[in-house]
């Protein structure tokens, strides 16, 4: 394979690679710019073969490929946070492509720094929020990295105006391609949620196939049986699940998560269908399944109806939740308001203890009752009719 400018002689490049079509054909036009191109990809629970891409990166030119398993730091620091604040973005959507930005954009620069990188790139769109999250982490993190967004650089885009460009161009440089049928649509997965959009989905009056949906089963096909599971919460913090109908006790918090995701998907728990504003000021269409999340928010919002403050609780519903979702969403997680909200949050959930009795049935979910062993705002007796 050929260059038009000699390997290494711009500099270092750490890439956000994924293994598909688009940045694999990144990874060779940068070595074709005159760029030693190092690859890096993140495990936060996507479904993905890393072994195969790691094998396709090399084959194709990456001179060392990294390979990070982010999931746990992705629950304990982003997911669960989260979930303490209530957050959201547009009153619906539940921020799952948000909250693994940073933790996948603060490991690619970790690396490039101990790699002595001089750049980092990713393959983001130019229509999308991702190159708005991805390069503000960036920034961030080390002002003196330099990036490279090929999809808004005009000699790339120009160059590769559509799939077809790039299916061309990986022939012309033997990037292996995946025989598998390019699907309507785009993806984006990691264990709190996968979303769906562009393509047919464009259309806001479509309606998403049903071989659309991934990760949950229809709800008009889920059980007839309805499923419960208590989840108990310390300070805000999912601590325990147990369901006594097949005797799970999951206390790890990512053993945890992944349990509640395997609950709701197989009761069809947590899909929506939206659409909402990006940053980058534009609507867009997105479709997403977010089911262990959808259970844990609404567990942890009626927990808190019987332990929270009501003055805590209407500060934090008005200045604290509806601005976290906002920085969340805008990739402003290590600024410096986001990182002042980050810290506020623990402080509303000191008395947040307690546990919820949680029915699951064909994608509904019903509060069937909560309780506390340590917190007393809720007194029966005071309450009480009689």
């Amino acid at each position: 394979m050929s260059s038009t400018v000699a390997p290494g002689s711009k500099g270092k490049v750490l890439l956000a690679y994924s293994g598909g079509l688009d940045t694999s054909c990144i990874l060779v036009w940068l070595i074709e710019q005159g760029y030693e191109v190092l690859a890096y990809m993140a495990n936060v629970g996507q479904e993905e073969d890393f072994e195969a891409a790691r094998e396709k990166a090399l084959k194709v030119g990456a001179t060392k490929v990294f390979i990070e398993d982010l999931r746990r730091e992705l629950v304990e620091e982003l997911v669960i946070p989260t979930i303490q604040a209530n957050a959201v973005y547009e009153t619906v959507y539940l921020l799952g492509t948000s909250v693994a930005r940073p933790v996948i954009a603060r490991s690619q620069v970790a690396i490039a720094q101990r790699e002595g990188c001089t750049h980092v790139s990713h393959g983001c769109t130019g229509k999308g929020n991702d190159q708005v999250r991805f390069e503000l982490a960036y920034y961030a993190l080390d002002p003196k990295l330099q990036v490279i967004a090929p999809w808004r650089i005009p000699e790339f885009y120009k160059r590769f105006p559509g799939r077809a460009a790039l299916l061309e161009y990986a022939a012309q440089t033997n990037i292996p391609v995946s025989q598998t049928p390019s699907k309507p649509w785009s993806t984006d997965e990691n264990l709190f949620h996968i979303s769906y959009e562009a393509g047919i989905l464009e259309d806001p009056n479509v309606t998403p196939p049903k071989d659309m949906w991934k990760l949950t089963v229809d709800p008009e096909e889920a059980p007839n049986t309805p499923e419960r599971i208590t989840i108990t919460f310390k300070a805000g913090k999912p601590v325990r699940v147990t369901n006594e109908a097949d005797g799970t006790d999951v206390t790890d918090p990512l053993d945890l998560f992944l349990y509640l995701n395997t609950v709701a998907r197989r009761n069809g728990v947590g899909r929506i269908d939206i659409v909402e504003n990006r940053f980058i000021g534009i609507k867009s269409r997105g479709c997403y399944e977010t089911p262990g999340g959808t259970v844990l928010r609404a567990a942890h919002i009626d927990l808190e109806g019987l332990v929270l403050d009501r003055e805590v609780r209407a500060y934090r519903d008005e200045h604290i939740t509806p601005v976290f979702g906002k920085i969340m969403y805008n990739g402003l997680y290590f600024s410096p308001e986001g990182d002042m909200l980050t810290k506020m949050v623990p402080m509303t959930q000191t008395n947040v203890n307690g546990s919820v009795r949680v029915k699951l049935y064909k994608g509904s979910l019903t509060m069937e009752g909560r309780w506390s062993e340590t917190e007393t705002l809720y007194d029966m007796e005071q309450s009480s009719m009689d």
